[in-house]
């Protein structure tokens, strides 16, 4: 995960953009060598290769182990990973409007699958519920089907809290019984549910949110907060390194402190989880070897074996069969997990994401 300007507006820091611009220029950046050629002809016909779009890092090995690799042996169709902006909804925009199709398939964030919905820029996937048992609801439209899992939650320092530690968001606020250095992100995306959460909202009614609450809520424990953190890197060493002794951060990187060795816990209690997957640019002349491999990684072994690597939960929950029980803890939609979280509503943020960015920044400014 990239560095941000602090009030981006996906759910995981990556700045969005209102899809204007110079198209060229984004095909450009995305356009790799390998697919100079074959936009015609017989190779519209029948793909012997596509391109895939992930965020790279450790996604590229993990996911290639999971799905590229296999999928290839399988099909004899060769999978080539890019990595994508940090944000690639432009990217995609221009893909299909100029028809360079520089990408068959491409990682989507919740938000960046209902911006490119609304304007027609995904392909139909032909693909139903009913062809992959165990797939969450949540995990599949018509142009659409989520891999992997992601969540912001609580994590505490152990040797801060030995015993009864925080588990709640109103713990997070209780700065008497709780006493320690605090952190919170510098964005109105799950800062707003959260302190709506410590003022006593129940995690299934927290939409349409009461914002004016959930203000007056952060104005109590603002005086109380050590750091605003603005990347996901950043909230890994705040708590990794005791700067802080408790913090709202994304799960992985609550993993990596405790990958590294530091005394840390998750607290998935009032967890607020969204959804990563696959989508395929409207027009694309390999939709149906695309469609293939996204049917592909439905596949609940397939996705058991991406967990090994990344601190994400399958979006097929058959997948727990194949996961080792203290891995499969960890993860966020391991079955005692995901039931005491809640899916984030990007419906909402989609209607009123930039006036709460407006006032936030204001907020955090007076």
């Amino acid at each position: 995960m990239g560095k941000n300007d602090g009030f981006s507006i996906d759910r995981r820091g990556l700045l969005s953009t209102a899809l204007k611009g110079a198209a060229g220029t984004a095909v450009a950046a995305a356009l790799p060598p390998v697919l100079a050629a074959g936009m015609s002809g017989p190779a519209m016909a029948q793909a012997s290769q596509i391109t895939v779009a992930d965020p790279g890092g450790p996604y590229s090995p993990a996911f290639r182990k999971a799905f590229y690799d296999p999928f290839e042996k399988a099909t004899g169709i060769k999978v080539v990973n890019v990595a994508r902006e940090a944000e690639p909804t432009a990217q995609f925009k221009a893909i299909v409007e100029t028809k360079s199709y520089s990408w068959d398939v491409c990682t989507l964030t919740l938000s960046a699958r209902d911006i490119l919905t609304r304007q027609n820029l995904l392909e139909p996937l032909d693909f139903v519920a009913a062809d992959a048992p165990g797939l969450m609801p949540d995990a599949l439209t018509g142009q659409w089907m989520g891999t992997d899992v992601y969540s912001t939650i609580l994590g505490y320092r152990t040797d801060k809290f030995p015993s009864n530690p925080p588990q709640s968001w109103a713990d997070f606020w209780n700065v008497e019984k709780f006493p320690g250095r605090r952190s919170l992100r510098k964005n109105p995306i799950d800062t707003l549910e959260q302190a709506l959460l410590a003022d006593g909202v129940p995690l299934d009614k927290l939409y349409p949110l009461d914002v004016d609450r959930a203000y007056k809520s952060l104005d109590r424990i603002r005086p109380h907060i050590a750091a605003w953190w603005t990347g996901g890197a950043q909230s890994t060493q705040l708590i990794q390194s005791g700067e802080v002794d408790m913090i709202a951060l994304w799960n992985a990187r609550a993993q990596a402190a405790i990958d590294g060795g530091a005394p840390v816990k998750i607290s998935w209690n009032q967890g607020l989880y969204s959804i990563e997957g696959w989508g395929i640019p409207r027009g694309n002349p390999r939709a149906d070897a695309a469609r293939k491999f996204i049917k592909f990684c439905a596949d609940p072994q397939r996705q058991a074996i991406f967990t090994e690597v990344l601190a994400y939960g399958p979006t097929n929950l058959k997948a727990y069969d194949d996961i080792p029980k203290e891995r499969a803890q960890a993860l966020p939609t391991f079955p005692e997990n995901l039931k005491t979280m809640t899916i984030a509503r990007e419906d909402w943020w989609g209607a009123n994401r930039s006036k709460m960015s407006e006032r936030f920044n204001a907020w955090i400014l007076g």
